[in-house]
């Protein structure tokens, strides 16, 4: 089966995914962009595609309730058609599930490497911490990733979406929340123009009070 076509994207609200994941049983998040909107509350951009992240060993399961999506394995920039009876490979850790019928991509599931209690960055595993304080829920019970965390991935790149959603992401900020990200950002990013404009302040313990 041929992937469809790189932009063929109308993704899923976080709302539409939970709403088919409610009897997942297994931990799961909305990651991304949408995850930062989910946390505001509001929608500040506009999103190609819905990113939400599952444990390494779970992804099959995952598959198997969204089982009217066809998966496809994402290596390399290459996308190679994962049948329904078929594992996920260990070496893959992210695939997009597609409506072939209306020939859109829906999701973009990520998988990573903590445990049901411990959420790990993948991208250095020498940062932990307990899955609780990593992901947060909504009040309409979608589970999100910290904003924090969130932007933590997002330093690596800096795209012009990442730059926009840092400025409004900042702004919410406590001050714990800052000097958390300033210290990921100086061992992993030393150097970070992030760094000395989250040091400057202007968060939410600047001018409000009270965490989400």
């Amino acid at each position: 089966m041929s992937p469809l076509d790189d932009d063929a994207w109308d993704a899923w609200s976080p709302d539409e995914l939970g709403r088919r994941l409610r009897e997942a049983g297994r931990p799961w998040y909305v990651a991304g962009g949408w995850a930062l909107d989910v946390w505001h509350g509001r929608p500040t951009r506009e999103h190609d595609d819905l990113e939400f992240v599952v444990l390494r060993d779970d992804a099959d399961h995952f598959r198997t309730i969204l089982h009217d999506l066809e998966f496809f394995a994402v290596r390399d920039g290459i996308l190679e058609h994962l049948p329904p009876s078929a594992h996920l490979p260990g070496d893959v850790w992210q695939v997009w599930g597609a409506d072939m019928q209306r020939g859109r991509w829906r999701v973009d599931m990520m998988r990573e490497p903590g445990t049901p209690d411990r959420w790990i960055y993948k991208r250095d595993p020498t940062i932990q911490m307990a899955r609780s304080a990593a992901v947060r829920v909504s009040e309409t019970g979608i589970p999100y990733l910290a904003p924090i965390n969130v932007m933590l991935f997002k330093a690596k790149y800096r795209r012009d979406k990442d730059e926009r959603d840092f400025e409004i992401a900042r702004q919410e900020f406590s001050a714990a929340e800052r000097e958390q990200l300033i210290a990921w950002l100086d061992a992993l990013h030393p150097g970070h123009d992030w760094i000395e404009t989250l040091r400057i302040g202007g968060g939410r313990d600047a001018g409000s009070t009270g965490m989400r």
